[in-house]
């Protein structure tokens, strides 16, 4: 899928995310200073996100990643599971739970409710994308990168059957080939 593809239109370029990123990465920088938070990636999606958010940083940190499916193609299967769990102790940590995007929130809230089992001093989330309009979810969510509709989306690390994740926007994806 190249730049010219028919099937995908820019919703946001390369220059306006890294911008964001940086302006998210000063505000997690002074709201943590001197506390020493860990940043929990979900994988797959989070990790070029996660990676840029933490080149912003400016305190020290530590950093973790968390793998779980819930998806097969466009659409949510409807339970969650997991696939690596984090290796770092959280207990009385503060921890970052970073996602690349949160559109139902059965995602996120799984995993707050999982990290929260194991006494983190605190959990905030970090989400590169949030869909407002359908996101079920009992919380607030901390840092929010941007606010999208909701259709389906691809690039910086957003994929569709593991590709295009390697995108530097965020496309809206149209329909595919067969």
């Amino acid at each position: 899928m190249n730049d010219l593809d028919p099937n995908k239109t820019l919703l946001i370029s390369p220059e306006r995310i890294q911008k964001r990123v940086g302006e998210m990465g000063k505000e997690i920088s002074e709201i943590f200073l001197g506390k020493d938070p860990i940043f929990i990636g979900v994988l797959n999606g989070s990790f070029i996100f996660l990676a840029d958010l933490l080149r912003t940083i400016s305190i020290d940190c530590e950093m973790d990643f968390i793998k779980v499916r819930s998806y097969v193609g466009k659409e949510s299967s409807g339970t969650i599971q997991l696939i690596k769990d984090i290796s770092a102790n959280v207990t009385n940590r503060h921890v970052i739970l970073v996602e690349d995007i949160i559109d139902s929130g059965n995602t996120i809230q799984f995993l707050r409710e999982r990290v929260n089992s194991a006494n983190p001093k605190s959990i905030s989330v970090a989400t590169f994308l949030l869909k407002p309009e359908i996101a079920k979810i009992n919380f607030q969510v901390d840092f929010i990168g941007f606010e999208i509709p909701p259709e389906f989306v691809v690039g910086y690390g957003l994929d569709f059957n593991q590709k295009y994740r390697h995108l530097n926007g965020i496309y809206l994806l149209g329909n595919e080939p067969a």
